[in-house]
């Protein structure tokens, strides 16, 4: 073989080999080619009830709501405070939110009472002071959220587990939320309620922990359907169904209820990092909506809401609407509109 020939065929391998390099280190990083597929927004507008926020920063939170809309097809946004304890230093309520909502008219509205309200129920349930003084506090402080511009009460709660506020209890059918039952119902004006299902007393569901929670529950559903009978003009909002802490919270429990209660409505939840139990959907929070499920919301048409629990801004990582959205997508159009829009803008009286 020539030095010449032997020379080319060095010159071809070096060339090679240049190419083999440029084309790895050119190549798409794994981090890249694993990455989340990208967010698929709603295929009609919806309306988000139950969102909350970061009260260190209002005006911020609320301006990342505002950039995400366009991205989720939410047409509007209603914040409310968590529900707090009168333990907890953080705690706020309407009158935090209501100057930063006001910048975005017809976009953005509020709930109050998780901050004020729901820390006067837990507190009366402790101590078992409902008097004629309590009551009295409780009713104005229900008035003056109103009168600042919230558009119904939220979030309140009869039994919440840990997460980020202690555990909570107080009956639903006490005098507290009777007589809120009663303002919302002379205002025209929802109660978004937080409460874990337990239709009996069990002991503590696993993988829930005692301490913090108690190591047995006791009943709830007949109490809160004496919430709903005692005043059946006042709207009751069940929220988070789809996302079950204790099992019981079931598509045929559901339809009892709605039979039963005309004035119950109910939002719906997924969190695709936490589905817990009874997911509408066949892998917990993006497969194929249960049959049960949809003949449930397809039923009830009327009688449901989308309320996410969705955190603006938002952390990285799926998020709750991304899971709610891939459950309203396969709604039928006539029922997409109305759990979409329809019945948010009849129950909450939005424009």
């Amino acid at each position: 073989m020539s030095e010449t020939h032997i020379s080319s065929r060095r010159k071809a391998l070096f060339f090679v080999s240049i190419m083999t390099a440029a084309v790895w280190f050119l190549r798409p990083s794994p981090a890249k080619t694993q990455s989340a597929p990208k967010s698929v927004a709603a295929v009609s507008p919806f309306i988000d009830v139950h969102t909350h926020l970061d009260e260190t920063n209002v005006d911020a939170s609320m301006a990342a709501a505002i950039r995400a809309m366009p991205e989720e097809n939410l047409a509007n946004i209603v914040f409310m405070p968590s529900p707090f304890t009168l333990a907890d230093a953080s705690r706020f309520d309407v009158e935090r939110l209501m100057p930063a909502a006001k910048k975005y008219p017809g976009k953005i509205y509020v709930l109050g009472g998780g901050g004020t309200l729901n820390p006067m129920l837990i507190e009366a349930a402790r101590t078992g002071n409902v008097g004629p003084e309590v009551q009295k506090k409780f009713k104005e402080r229900a008035e003056a959220i109103l009168a600042a511009g919230a558009v119904g009460f939220g979030e309140m709660t009869t039994e919440h587990f840990p997460s980020s506020t202690p555990y909570q209890h107080a009956e639903a059918d006490g005098p507290l939320l009777l007589l809120l039952a009663d303002v919302a119902a002379q205002h025209d004006v929802p109660i978004s309620i937080h409460m874990e299902a337990v239709p009996q007393d069990i002991d503590l569901p696993a993988p829930l922990k005692s301490p913090p929670n108690p190591s047995r529950l006791h009943a709830n559903i007949a109490a809160f359907e004496r919430l709903l009978s005692h005043n059946p003009r006042a709207k009751i909002v069940w929220a988070h169904l789809g996302w079950d802490t204790t099992g019981y919270r079931t598509p045929e429990l559901a339809r009892r209820l709605l039979e039963a209660h005309p004035n119950l409505f109910m939002e719906i939840k997924l969190d695709p990092l936490d589905v817990e139990k009874n997911s509408p959907l066949a892998d917990g929070a993006s497969g194929k909506i249960k049959p049960e499920w949809l003949k449930l919301f397809t039923d009830f048409q009327d009688r449901f809401v989308i309320g996410s629990d969705q955190h603006y801004p938002m952390s990285s990582g799926p998020q709750r609407w991304q899971a709610i959205v891939a459950l309203f997508n396969q709604l039928p159009a006539g029922v997409r509109q109305k759990i979409g829009t329809g019945n948010a803008i009849r129950i909450y009286r939005l424009k």
